[in-house]
């Protein structure tokens, strides 16, 4: 699959049956995925995994006094084969500020969405509650200065491969800096200065 046909048909997946992928393929994948844009190359995340009966545990973390049915989420949705949980943990205090660190994390779940989808399978990335809950912190043994990004939730999409999304006219997005001389940046400076 090239790239593009990639990027217009993934879709954000509400309903996710097996197979998702193992471990082994889950690792492999993200170490593809360690190489979108990260200054530093800090890794300022983690992923915990989360199957089967854990996420039965997960579920009732998120809505203690409500009974969940077998295999159902918080919202009565069916719950996806792999649940992956992604935690930001930042560097304190480090020459790269939190906001690239942020945006370091958000480009390697990208990558990896897309190298899922190349893949076959589908995902969709929730928040919500799940980032939030104080227990969730504990269940998940969060050091401070740690936050919940969300979850990655994954699998195979029943619907099958989709059809390419129509392209976005963002032409009013796009702006063109025109270039001026040396010369008149320098009367542009020296003007300015006067001015104060």
């Amino acid at each position: 699959m090239d790239v593009m046909t990639a990027i217009t048909t993934r879709r954000s997946e509400r309903v996710l049956t097996d197979p998702a992928p193992s471990d082994e393929e889950f690792h492999y994948l993200l170490r593809g995925a360690a190489t979108a844009p990260d200054h530093g190359r800090l890794r300022p995340w983690r992923w915990i995994l989360v199957r089967g009966e854990a996420r039965a545990a997960l579920a009732r973390t998120l809505t203690p006094k409500a009974p969940q049915a077998a295999g159902k989420g918080s919202h009565g949705r069916q719950e996806p084969p792999l649940r992956a949980l992604l935690v930001f943990a930042p560097l304190p205090g480090h020459r790269i500020p939190d906001w690239e660190q942020l945006a370091a994390s958000c480009s390697m779940t990208h990558a990896l969405m897309m190298l899922l989808h190349a893949r076959g399978y589908g995902s969709i990335w929730r928040t919500g509650r799940l980032c939030t809950s104080p227990g969730l912190r504990g269940l998940l043994r969060m050091a401070d200065g740690e936050r919940l990004l969300g979850s990655l939730d994954i699998g195979t999409s029943p619907e099958g491969p989709r059809q390419r999304r129509p392209l976005p006219d963002v032409s009013d997005r796009v702006s063109v800096l025109e270039t001026v001389t040396a010369a008149g940046a320098a009367r542009g400076l020296r003007e300015a200065v006067g001015a104060e």
